[in-house]
């Protein structure tokens, strides 16, 4: 586990495959195999490639979250998100876009007939 502790300001890129853990100010870019956590008093202002993410801070970044962003009811995002799966509490605040979900299955030619042939 990897923490950035309320107090602290780090400006730069960090690299891990851990958990990392963010109560202080980080300005740069964190890039992650595993979860990141923004604290209540966390500030994140940059980009955040991780698996998963749990936000309670702030942050204004460019985020790509593999599996679940989570933002709860303190956060305050700002930002372009792509993201497996989102989940925002009530009182969480959110501008920007979002980009979710897997891959979308082409229809084969088969399938299409079968639909063509339902709707006609």
């Amino acid at each position: 586990h990897n923490q950035i502790a309320k107090g602290t300001q780090v400006q730069g890129d960090i690299k891990t495959e851990g958990v990392l853990r963010v109560d202080g100010v980080l300005i740069g870019s964190i890039e992650s195999t595993g979860k990141v956590v923004v604290g209540p008093s966390g500030r994140i202002e940059g980009s955040i490639q991780c698996a998963s993410a749990n936000i309670s801070g702030e942050v204004k970044a460019k985020l790509r979250v593999k599996e679940l962003l989570q933002l709860q009811a303190s956060a305050k995002l700002q930002g372009e998100i792509t993201v497996g799966k989102l989940a925002i509490e009530p009182g969480a605040t959110f501008s920007g876009s979002c980009s979710m979900g897997g891959v979308i299955k082409e229809l084969g030619k088969e399938e299409r007939n079968q639909i063509a042939e339902k709707t006609a």
